[in-house]
């Protein structure tokens, strides 16, 4: 079992690899880990050091996970902060070439593009994201705001986040997981992940707590993709990601970090 990890590496705190790449191993899975960028904490922090790692790095690394055979060994390849739009393109272009050498691959896009009302990613990402890397994924894990953007729709309701999911889909099948959901017959105190598989939607709510750490949609994107990796169906995968992902959202609001508590406290059970 493994998973192929094509996203952002932080040295502080827990976002892209740094959430998803442990996430997976404690599923006991092995991932191999491709940075798109080393940097030095999450860029909303009031410093930042590090960079966007440089496109002919990232193709390189790319080139060596083909060589070592990784990409015959792996069951789900996912991708996620990109960096720069020359990241973007030699990422879809080893997408599109482990696709068509493993056609048993599950491909898993995280846009990674924005949330509360603001894209924050680099000119030119978004049209590789939009044309390209959704088009060629089986499950795509976007925020509400990213799937409104994506589908070119707002999202109120179940049924406007139906349309959404068709609209984004343009007639192929692909599952989606809307995370940070809240719709007009979300419990009052909630907050939803929702599948939508081929128009059926799935709901997984849990208690909204009073803290937000960074790097919620890379772990549970790193988790969704472990429990695929082992065999479960989308569903239950999404189900199991959303009740670790609470998990570890308790333990951090005790821990009392700004930081999602990844490492279970001393004396408690993982």
């Amino acid at each position: 079992m493994l998973v192929i990890s094509i996203q952002s590496q932080v040295v502080h705190g827990h976002v892209g690899n740094s959430a998803a790449a442990y996430a997976v191993q404690a599923e006991g899975v092995n991932v191999a880990a491709v940075p798109t960028t080393l940097l030095s904490n999450h860029p909303r922090y009031p410093s930042l050091r590090g960079r966007v790692l440089e496109t002919e790095l990232v193709a390189d690394l790319l080139r060596g996970v083909e060589e070592r055979g990784l990409v015959d060994e792996a069951a789900v390849v996912v991708t996620g902060y990109l960096g720069s739009p020359g990241n973007a393109a030699v990422v879809a272009d080893f997408v599109e070439r482990a696709l068509v050498h493993n056609p048993k691959l599950v491909y898993l896009c995280d846009p990674v593009i924005g949330d509360d009302g603001h894209v924050y990613v680099a000119d030119g990402i978004l049209d590789v994201v939009r044309h390209r890397l959704l088009p060629a994924a089986n499950l795509t894990t976007p925020n509400r705001f990213e799937l409104e953007l994506l589908a070119g729709l707002s999202i109120a309701d179940a049924q406007d986040l139906r349309a959404a999911c068709a609209a984004l889909a343009k007639g192929r099948r692909i599952d989606v997981v809307a995370t940070g959901c809240t719709l007009a017959d979300t419990a009052e105190g909630q907050l939803e992940t929702i599948l939508c598989a081929d128009g059926h939607l799935s709901r997984f709510a849990t208690p909204r707590l009073p803290i937000r750490p960074y790097g919620t949609g890379d772990l549970l994107t790193g988790l969704i993709a472990a429990h695929l990796a082992k065999g479960e169906v989308t569903d239950v995968a999404v189900q199991l990601a959303v009740e670790t992902i609470f998990a570890v959202l308790v333990r951090t609001q005790e821990a009392g970090t700004a930081e999602m508590r990844l490492v279970p406290l001393p004396g408690r059970k993982p």
